[in-house]
């Protein structure tokens, strides 16, 4: 089994939409203002943005995007105008991670795990 995709909920798809191109990720169907999917840059996965009318209560969705240069990756968001909700964090999971928040409000997580997102010293044999 393979995670395909992920869909959220979005009040403005378009504004959702512009939000995700800059954090890299590539528009590959289009049916704004209603829906669009997008691919991630690295890997197979794909992430959707669907409009509705009012927010899922409990807005409690955390969306994790792995990069390989965290520090380089938030600085050239950084000078896009994307805004962070914490400075970099090295984990004690051994994740380094950095937060912020769509247009909607889902939280994101951009990190870099390497080894350690799969395959962490205390992984169950």
């Amino acid at each position: 089994m393979n995670l395909n995709q992920v869909t959220i909920s979005s009040l403005d798809v378009i504004k959702s939409t512009d939000f995700y191109k800059t954090l890299g990720l590539k528009l590959i169907v289009d049916a704004l203002p209603r829906y669009v999917r997008l691919e991630c840059p690295n890997g197979e996965s794909t992430f959707s943005i669907s409009n509705v009318d009012i927010l899922p209560e409990g807005n409690n969705i955390k969306l994790y995007f792995e990069v390989n240069n965290l520090f380089e990756t938030v600085s050239k968001l950084k000078k896009k105008g994307i805004t962070f909700n914490s400075e970099i964090t090295e984990q004690s999971w051994k994740w380094t991670d950095v937060h912020l928040n769509d247009p909607d409000g889902h939280q994101l997580i951009i990190y870099h795990a390497g080894k350690n997102r799969k395959n962490p010293p205390w992984r169950i044999n």
